[in-house]
């Protein structure tokens, strides 16, 4: 089966990607060439990572055009200021290799600098050219509506934690109302699915990874991408495998019922107030 997508904002996103946090180096340059080179064509970074040099030459070494793969990439919470988010930016560019991204995300909102100046800084980049569209990342409804309303261009996605044991149900009902698509980080809860024995029985009817099936729930909904982080070149084929499934509706809904308001595994001291 062909990679579905989520079109957006003038952009068709492949709905499986890889993320590269916590990788650097030849692992991050590996993962992302192998992964290119067995069908993703979707590769999720940031400034903050530090390793856009390392994915850069994963991309690279591919061998795959420039225009087949999608690249996102994020800039952090403390350079949201426009002068700070132009060179921020650039910088992004200088290391990944490219003279623009797909996708250009808020990381993270700040305390400091209100959401209609990121958002205008934003804005400033795609106008720029440096970034084919543009969205936000760990943003709570309240934030949301706040940054629709200040922005200009069309948000494309908010990237936040999702996997089936957390309810992000305001997040999503928030984004279906303006179009957004939402791309879940942490989409196999750290491994948490990986145990989980409601998961491994439906997976097993799948001949699937108990991964492969949790991808395969989350790109069944209409508007999620999910990008899955592994080194391992084995398991990133193993997770590509969820493009082929298609769950019954009493497969979801065992999978729906799994969601928690506690299920948040991703919290850090800056964090917004969370829906």
């Amino acid at each position: 089966m062909a990679m579905p997508t989520f079109d957006v904002a003038g952009v068709s996103i492949p709905k499986i990607g890889i993320g590269t946090f916590n990788m650097d180096g030849e692992p991050a340059t590996c993962a992302v060439a192998e992964g290119l080179q067995g069908g993703y064509r979707h590769v999720d970074t940031a400034e903050m990572y530090g390793n856009e040099v390392a994915v850069g030459e994963g991309i690279r070494a591919s061998g795959l055009a420039r225009d087949e793969i999608f690249v996102t990439t994020k800039v952090w919470h403390d350079h949201l200021s426009d002068s700070a988010m132009q060179a921020a930016c650039e910088a992004s560019l200088k290391r990944l290799g490219l003279d623009r991204v797909d996708l250009y995300l808020i990381h993270w909102p700040s305390r400091d600098v209100p959401v209609a100046e990121a958002i205008a800084a934003l804005n400033r980049i795609h106008s720029r050219g440096l970034a084919r569209s543009i969205g936000i990342s760990n943003f709570p409804t309240k934030l949301i509506e706040e940054a629709v309303h200040a922005t200009e261009v069309e948000l494309a996605v908010n990237q936040v934690e999702y996997h089936p044991f957390m309810d992000q149900g305001p997040v999503m009902a928030a984004l279906a109302k303006h179009g957004m698509g939402l791309t879940a980080y942490c989409p196999l809860a750290r491994g948490k699915v990986l145990e989980d024995e409601t998961i491994a029985g439906i997976a097993a009817r799948h001949d699937v990874t108990p991964a492969a099936l949790t991808l395969a729930w989350l790109i069944g909904q209409d508007s999620v991408i999910a990008i899955p982080k592994s080194s391992s070149p084995a398991r990133l084929m193993e997770n590509l495998e969820a493009v082929d499934v298609v769950l019954t509706a009493q497969e979801r809904a065992a999978l729906d019922a799994l969601r928690s308001p506690a299920g948040r595994l991703v919290d850090p001291e800056f964090a917004p107030d969370w829906d």
